[in-house]
């Protein structure tokens, strides 16, 4: 008998220890099995260009400051101010005639010191007639397009952005709502753009020719379908709009009845005649409320501010100054970086959980990870739900989350899990 008690202690022993050694196993692959919250991956910013115009300076005065080299100074305070918001590239709407080259070399300069891209948004004079220069035909500027990217190869870099030709519709043979002729309007488009896409492949830079920023109301006309195909799925508006819900709902049904992405040529408030008067707060207001409702819209690939310096819409005064709608802005150009882990009290991966942040819900994957772009500031609440656990809601206060979760029902085996780990 004593030695029937002794084999089962003895069993029994054997069996408490294996369970033991499998447990400490278990929880040491789980702990083994993390990985480094930095080492999630995905989008760095809302929109894959990000752009501040500078046309009140870059081609206003374009004429009058050319030889200035006083003017210097103010074209690289303008494009510094440009490149700390988290802008990618900066629009400079210099002229693409012979006689602006050297003013628009010393802006494309700044940009370059500045690590900026450039979005070209000049024009040839002759289309709209600036600078007394005469009218030309679109036969004339297609030619005039590839000359100019043929023969100033060393403006461009890769990644910049070339519109050969912004809101064609206020020059050339007129706006194609007034005369009638779409089929024209398109041609030109496509053939410039096929025209200019070729020059850069001459020159060896990869640089967007599609940019053909026009009125909403244009591209409503303009761009179908097979339009938008034929200039790379991509549709440039420039658009002023009241509200900051109609800004978002015009561009979602742009972008779905050409089937393409959109593109915010200019955007900016306020604009008196449809924005009213605001005061420098009421701008930076309606700016927040705008991006917030930008950021959530897949099918807005970029956005340009209009404008940086001058005219009610401005960012800074012209005494360099910032107003509050930069800060507002560069928030949205530089957003957070969110990564994030959801686990159990074992430290087991919760798949599905969902992550209430900024007005947004993301779900974590198979490894309990999740990770985000977001405009937050510190102790934003955050709020962590998955059935079988207990909600949970914390402060954000760091861009690297490890957030554990309360199971409910605590079985017998994960209460000995619970017991072991605690006391390892």
């Amino acid at each position: 008998m004593v030695k029937y008690f002794y084999k089962i202690l003895v069993i029994s022993c054997i069996c408490l220890l294996i369970f033991i050694v499998a447990m400490f196993l278990y929880l040491f692959y789980v702990s083994e099995n993390d990985f480094e919250l930095k080492e999630l991956v995905g989008e760095t910013r809302f929109w894959e260009a990000q752009s501040i115009d500078t046309m009140k300076y870059s081609r206003d005065l374009a004429r009058e400051k050319q030889g200035n080299q006083a003017f210097l100074t103010v074209i690289d305070k303008q494009v510094g101010n440009i490149a700390q918001t988290g802008a990618t590239h900066v629009a400079i709407c210099t002229p693409y005639d012979k006689e602006f080259t050297l003013f628009l070399k010393n802006w494309v300069a700044a940009a370059r010191k500045h690590d900026l891209n450039v979005w070209f948004r000049g024009n040839f004079s002759g289309w709209e007639q600036w600078f007394e220069y005469p009218q030309i035909s679109p036969e004339i500027h297609i030619r005039k397009t590839e000359d100019f990217i043929i023969t100033n190869p060393d403006l461009f870099a890769d990644g910049d952005i070339f519109s050969s030709c912004p809101e064609c519709e206020n020059g050339g043979p007129g706006d194609p709502r007034a005369t009638g002729d779409t089929k024209g309007f398109r041609d030109f488009l496509i053939k410039e753009n096929n025209i200019a896409e070729e020059a850069f492949k001459k020159i060896n830079k990869q640089v967007a020719t599609n940019y053909f920023s026009m009125n909403g109301d244009v591209a409503r006309l303009i761009m179908d379908k097979d339009t938008t195909r034929e200039l790379g799925n991509i549709i440039t508006i420039d658009h002023y709009v009241a509200t900051a819900k109609k800004l978002a709902s015009d561009i979602n049904e742009i972008a779905q009845a050409g089937n393409g992405k959109v593109v915010l040529g200019e955007m900016g408030s306020p604009i008196p005649d449809i924005h009213g008067h605001q005061t420098e707060s009421e701008q930076a207001e309606w700016l927040n409320e705008a991006l917030e409702r930008l950021s959530k819209i897949d099918n807005l690939v970029g956005i340009n501010y209009w404008t940086g310096v001058g005219g009610s819409t401005r960012l800074w005064n012209d005494d360099g100054s910032a107003r509050e709608a930069a800060a507002v802005l560069a928030k949205y150009f530089q957003p957070k970086q969110i990564h994030g882990r959801v686990v159990d009290e074992l430290g087991r991966p919760i798949e599905n959980a969902s992550i209430l942040l900024a007005d947004k819900i993301i779900m974590s994957d198979a490894r309990g990870a999740f990770y985000t772009l977001a405009v937050v500031e510190k102790n934003d609440k955050i709020k962590v739900t998955v059935p079988g656990y207990d909600n949970k809601t914390i402060n954000f206060n760091d861009d690297l989350l490890n957030i554990s979760l309360n199971k409910i029902n605590k079985g017998i085996i994960y209460r000995a899990l619970l017991y072991l780990k605690s006391a390892l």
